[in-house]
């Protein structure tokens, strides 16, 4: 029973942020700077909701002689085309949030991570397209990709989908403006960046 009402309440949550998304209204906390990273997903999603269209209209002439099992299907495509540009809304509606206390790290209705910003101890740009699953780590990928490292000085609690908890010391996610996310925590923290061992001097000629 736990997973279904899981299941149900993320459904409800994706029609909300359906609302949202035509009302163009974002969940923002007051005072919050919001990070999108829904950039360039827009065309992936709208493209599995055009095919999920042209197999309905195709399944609509195969069962023209059944009008019951027509009904239904055509019902679940309807349903099924609402929910993927849910999924789209909701990544649009629910960015990161930074605030003067913490960093709220999302990925549509998946994902919802409270970081407190006194817990940051480095923060870096970095691109990445693979990722190994480790303990500790926790990889909020967009697009199978992240941009943003952040290395906390102690673990914070991340609950899955189905409210496992992990405890995590390491995130890495994605997000559009990149560059500038990790310059606004860097001057909210005063963390500085992390730097690699200088080069060894060569040797003097003989």
């Amino acid at each position: 029973m736990t997973a279904v009402r899981t299941l149900v309440r993320h459904e409800l949550r994706l029609l909300v942020c359906l609302v949202l998304w035509v009302a163009r209204r974002r969940h923002v906390t007051d005072g919050g700077l919001a990070f999108g990273y829904a950039r360039g997903q827009g065309p992936v999603m709208f493209g599995f909701a055009f095919v999920c269209v042209v197999e309905s209209v195709t399944m609509s002439v195969l069962l023209r002689d059944f009008p019951t099992v027509h009904r239904v299907w055509l019902a679940l495509d309807v349903y099924t085309v609402v929910i993927i540009i849910g999924l789209h809304a909701a990544s649009v509606v629910r960015p990161h949030v930074l605030d003067s206390g913490f960093l709220r790290i999302r990925r549509g209705v998946h994902v919802d991570l409270r970081i407190p910003l006194e817990k940051v101890a480095s923060v870096r740009r970095e691109l990445r397209t693979t990722h190994e699953r480790a303990d500790g780590e926790l990889d909020v990928a967009v697009g199978s990709q992240t941009s943003v490292t952040l290395q906390l000085g102690e673990t914070v609690p991340h609950f899955t989908f189905l409210g496992r908890r992990r405890d995590v010391h390491l995130v890495r996610f994605h997000a559009d403006d990149a560059d500038r996310l990790v310059r606004e925590i860097r001057e909210i923290t005063a963390v500085t960046p992390e730097r690699t061992a200088p080069s060894p001097l060569p040797d003097r000629p003989a």
